[in-house]
């Protein structure tokens, strides 16, 4: 008890960005004591850089929207890979979900006669995303923050999460540490709920922030959880690619949303060549008619005219750029140009702030005056813990998850806007049910005294080690082999490598060797996310290589069509017997009164 701070409530929610928030304000809702751990500071999690808008069918710009079209859409994007459910009940709640935000505060932009306003996105029919600007996210975080604040959450800030402890097959805990300190932290708990976003940073060029290193995918993968579709990795198509130290930087999809266009060295929109057979009836097939599209945008009036082809979803995006610079039809640093600066330079600062200054000061690019340069950059990921639709529940009694850390609801690849409304939507359920499985819980779940030591000793085995390798060195070597070999492209062979390097990698953990005491030690915070990235390069290798088609964001070179079978199965990577197990599972049978919707 002497080596380590107890600190004890009904609901720990692990994550503070919009789905933690969200389901810590639910939990305490509730009447239940609810406690919010984060890696950094309040306020500092990754949703802040979704810019683009939250997608809600509420149909103030596009009247015949409604939560069918928008169902339709997340499961056409997800190439019908998604949780049925999921997507059901994101599609007809998020309207509602982001109606309350703006009851507790959230500053929206406004059509003319003061509605929430809405822009177009990729892979949505209609104007579905409501934004601030280019600043969504952000006004997001503030005003879920705001209310958790004033409402009395408990928040443990800089707070890393090792290890969950079970009571038999019931949650019963978690411990961590203080990162600026290393002091260790026990959180005692009867329902836990994880929001700990993706994976990025196992990949060189990476819109993610330094948190993401998988961390809730890794917690749950050794608490017992299935974790599904980790072959979906989304490579957002636009990300700065100049200066090298802001290489991968988010450009948002909102700059072409409001008209931004693709062009290659040769000054073509190359776009109108990857449209997929499958939905080039959706797209303009000229630049005139594009140009209608456009006008009809800015003057906030209705057109025949269908959406550009930069509008076509990210997975196709990021496709074509990758192509057009690996056939020699890139930017000077090897992206393609985004171009918005002939329209008014007014209208650009008012609607895209963040990126007029984002390029302004980092790359020394005037956006009103020319063209940005981009290129994909590893932003999402669709896979994640197995959950119940419905209450967020994992196969583990009391752990719940959601937000980035979840899979299923996105499928084979998420639209842009949908992950900001998927953060509310079940966010808001997650702290619901992890509320009233903590109220009907008889008894406290223990922990085993001896399980907290053993993660004790592991946790300072770099530090006291005599000799070893530098984690940043190992880190360097992940991020090689997944973009090498687990890229936007795949083919059997890299796969097979890349798995053999990992499996290599793995090896080196127990030879880690950090200097200096855990107080103020990134060297020391790098071992843990080391274990945390590997285990979520392999699940997504392994789904990868098992995964014989092309589908969404998983592009193989060797199975170039998608196969019908496979629209069937979800992978699911678990740990059996200490090893990393694979199998293929049914995906869940949709109802009749919803297939017919695609009719």
């Amino acid at each position: 008890m002497d080596n380590y701070k107890v600190i004890e409530h009904d609901v720990i929610v692990i994550g503070a960005g919009g789905a933690g928030l969200r389901a810590a304000i639910e939990a305490s809702a509730q009447g239940v004591s609810t406690g919010l751990v984060c890696k950094s500071l309040l306020g500092k999690a990754h949703t802040v850089m979704a810019e683009g808008g939250i997608a809600a069918a509420l149909a103030n710009v596009d009247s015949e929207d409604g939560w069918q079209t928008h169902f339709c859409d997340t499961m056409k994007g997800g190439k019908m890979l998604n949780n049925y459910r999921m997507a059901e009940l994101h599609a007809k709640e998020a309207p509602m979900r982001v109606k309350e935000l703006e009851k507790w505060g959230a500053v929206f932009d406004r059509t003319k006669d003061g509605k929430i306003l809405q822009r177009a996105f990729g892979g949505h029919k209609y104007k579905r995303l409501c934004h601030v600007g280019d600043r969504t996210g952000l006004e997001l975080i503030r005003t879920l923050q705001d209310k958790g604040v004033h409402q009395g959450i408990n928040v443990y800030m800089e707070c890393t999460i090792t290890k969950l402890f079970k009571d038999g097959d019931t949650i019963s805990g978690a411990f961590g540490y203080y990162r600026n300190s290393g002091e260790y932290v026990l959180f005692k708990a009867k329902a836990i709920v994880l929001a700990t976003g993706g994976v990025g940073k196992s990949f060189s060029v990476t819109s993610n922030s330094w948190e993401y290193t998988g961390d809730g995918h890794a917690l749950a993968y050794e608490a017992g959880c299935d974790l599904i579709d980790m072959e979906f990795l989304q490579f957002h198509p636009t990300g700065m690619v100049w200066p090298p130290g802001v290489k991968g930087i988010l450009v948002t999809e909102g700059v072409r949303g409001e008209g931004g266009i693709l062009r290659n060295n040769k000054n073509e929109r190359f776009m109108f060549k990857y449209l997929p057979e499958s939905t080039r009836h959706e797209f303009a097939e000229t630049e005139a008619e594009a140009s209608q599209w456009l006008e009809a945008t800015l003057n906030l009036t209705k057109s025949t005219a269908r959406r550009p082809p930069e509008l076509s979803t990210r997975d196709n995006v990021a496709r074509a750029i990758y192509t057009e610079v690996k056939e020699g039809r890139g930017s000077p640093h090897g992206g393609v140009f985004l171009d918005i600066s002939y329209q008014d330079s007014n209208r650009i600062k008012q609607k895209l702030p963040s990126m007029y200054h984002q390029f302004k000061e980092l790359a020394d690019v005037d956006i009103t005056a020319g063209p940005m340069e981009v290129g994909p950059t590893a932003h999402y990921i669709m896979g994640g813990v197995r959950v119940d639709a419905d209450t967020a529940q994992s196969k583990v009694k009391g752990l719940f998850a959601c937000g980035e850390v979840s899979g299923g609801m996105h499928g084979a690849n998420r639209l842009g806007g949908n992950s900001l409304s998927d953060l509310i939507v079940f966010g808001a359920r997650a702290g619901l049910h992890a509320a009233n499985y903590a109220k009907e819980l008889k008894g406290k779940p223990s922990i085993n005294g001896k399980e907290i030591e053993a993660e004790i000793t592991d946790l300072e085995r770099p530090l006291n080690a005599q000799s070893g390798q530098n984690p940043y060195d190992l880190h360097k070597e992940l991020n090689h082999i997944m973009s090498t070999y687990v890229g936007i492209f795949r083919e059997e062979n890299d796969l097979v490598t890349g798995l053999d390097k990992l499996v290599e990698l793995n090896k080196k953990l127990d030879n880690l060797k950090v200097v200096n005491n855990r107080t103020y030690n990134p060297g020391w915070h790098m071992c843990r996310d080391l274990k945390n990235m590997l285990i979520c390069s392999m699940a997504i290798t392994k789904s990868a290589l098992s995964r014989k088609e092309s589908r969404g964001a998983h592009s193989r070179l060797d199975y170039t069509e998608t196969d019908k079978e496979l629209s069937k199965v979800n992978s699911a990577v678990f740990k059996q017997d200490g090893e990393m197990k694979l199998e293929h599972t049914p995906t869940l049978s949709m109802p009749e009164e919803l297939a017919k919707l695609f009719n």
